[in-house]
């Protein structure tokens, strides 16, 4: 069955390791859209870069962030959706992590927020999209998107005093690097793309889902055709049907070139 939608992760993904999209992935996106298939964004970052991206490749669809918590369409500069951690959750949480003095960050308002003075672990934690705070306590007046849990031992932390609450928790591993994302229990990459999909009327069966990460299987598995990176780890390989090459080698316009332009080979692993 023909592909009608492509769904992208960005990091590990459409990214290589320099946060840039090769220009054989560019050629295979710029050529979907040609022959009139839909290309979207699903992503685990906040709403800067994936706009960015979508501009750049001349994409006219909202974006999927933050892990589908929320999603935008920056040409109305409107919010979709938004599935944030009910107040209830997230103030004992944030309140817990301060007072222990765990690594912590929380995207409220389309920002992240860390204390000031806070450790920082990766260069885009001084970009435009970050924000400090004296104390969480002098922002968290509103549900916020979702919060993150830096470190080993904050993610440690969260999982004992936490781990059984009713929300969402994501975990990646970069490299020696652990953070836990924790979101709304409805929120999840495949439960904001199967509302975007049924909002056009395309069917599951007719989307191409590729990604990487541990939070990328269940969409993966939703869509008609889920491809995972030849970068994934092995437990994100072993849930999908589908591999592709690495991120440095193209893997996304593999899949796309195969799965929407070649048809034919659909049954054999990309």
């Amino acid at each position: 069955m023909r592909i009608d939608l492509v769904a992208l992760d960005l990091d590990g993904t459409l990214l290589d390791p320099a946060e840039q999209v090769s220009q054989r992935s560019r050629a295979a996106i710029r050529k979907s859209l040609e022959n009139g298939v839909r290309v979207v964004l699903v992503t685990g970052r906040g709403v800067d870069m994936p706009i960015k991206i979508s501009k750049d490749l001349g994409l006219n669809l909202p974006v999927i962030c933050c892990h589908g918590a929320l999603t935008k369409d920056f040409g109305a500069n409107r919010t979709l959706t938004h599935l944030p951690i009910p107040l209830q959750y997230a103030k004992p949480m944030v309140e817990f992590a301060e007072r222990e003095g765990l690594s912590l960050a929380i995207y409220l308002e389309e920002f992240f927020w860390r204390l000031e003075g806070s450790r920082v672990y990766m260069d885009d934690m001084n970009g435009p999209a970050w924000k400090e705070a004296k104390t969480f306590g002098d922002i968290l007046h509103q549900a916020p998107t979702f919060i993150r849990f830096l470190g080993e031992e904050a993610v440690e932390a969260m999982r004992r005093e936490f781990g059984d609450w009713p929300l969402n928790f994501h975990y990646e591993t970069w490299g020696e690097f652990i953070e836990c994302a924790v979101l709304s229990r409805d929120a999840s990459k495949k439960n904001a793309l199967a509302r975007f999909c049924a909002d056009f009327q395309i069917l599951p069966e007719r989307v191409l889902a590729v990604g990487d990460s541990r939070n990328d299987v269940p969409m993966l598995r939703w869509a008609g055709v889920g491809v995972a990176m030849g970068n994934s780890l092995p437990e994100v390989k072993q849930n999908v049907r589908y591999v592709t090459a690495s991120n440095t080698e193209d893997g996304v316009a593999i899949a796309i070139e195969k799965f929407v332009f070649a048809p034919s080979v659909a049954k054999r692993p990309a």
